[in-house]
């Protein structure tokens, strides 16, 4: 059994990471035993002891990390969707498990199925494509368990390294678009900034007026 899921998909700073946990199907109630469930009702402390314990489980396990340059560059001929898509795609093909189980990308569960059943071709793997998969399936909340944590090594490796602590890097913390706007201020924004963001573009836009202002005056 297969589980796929993935952390940072909407970040505007830092990597997407992507994981696929393959278990066998006798071993998934342990899966529970251990806490494991969705990555986001964990504490990063418990993410982190259930983590080593999941990957000394798993019968094999992936991670895909995406970089924001990858993810603009990407952006530029398909849709996150479809990114995400290939992502499981190479997943199961290297991973090839009886049943993979993904938490869906969109609300149109079908859709996503139907596009991945086409990208696989003519692998006998049964597909379960559902939202809050993560919440449904222990295969699921490990593989979110995982990606969480590594994509949390990757923000407090940006974090050492900016000296700034940019918060959850996503555009709805306020600590990360104060973190933005020094950026601004000073240099070009960094590789590990997703410069294609609706909300990067908008605070580029606003310190380019900003600065226009500055001169005029």
């Amino acid at each position: 059994m297969l589980g796929i899921d993935e952390a940072g998909r909407g970040a505007v700073i830092g990597p997407m990471v992507i994981c696929g946990f393959l278990i066998d199907k006798e071993k998934v109630k342990l899966l529970r035993k251990f806490g494991v469930r969705d990555s986001k009702e964990l504490s990063p402390e418990k993410r982190e002891e259930i983590a080593k314990k999941l990957k000394k489980l798993a019968d094999d396990y992936i991670l895909l990390k995406f970089k924001a340059r990858d993810i603009d560059e990407g952006r530029s001929e398909n849709s996150l969707n479809e990114i995400e898509l290939e992502a499981f795609t190479r997943i199961i093909k290297l991973l090839s498990p009886d049943i993979a189980i993904i938490d869906s990308p969109q609300f149109d569960s079908k859709k996503v199925r139907k596009r991945l059943r086409r990208l696989i071709g003519n692998s006998k793997v049964r597909l379960i494509v559902r939202t809050k998969a993560d919440k449904r399936y222990a295969a699921v909340s490990a593989a979110s368990i995982l990606a969480k944590v590594k994509r949390d090594e990757e923000v407090e490796r940006l974090k050492r390294k900016f000296g700034f602590d940019f918060g959850t890097g996503y555009a709805h913390d306020e600590r990360t678009l104060k973190f933005l706007r020094a950026l601004l201020k000073k240099q070009e924004l960094p590789a590990c900034v997703r410069k294609s963001w609706i909300t990067v573009k908008r605070l580029v836009n606003e310190s380019r007026q900003r600065k226009l202002l500055e001169f005029a005056s």
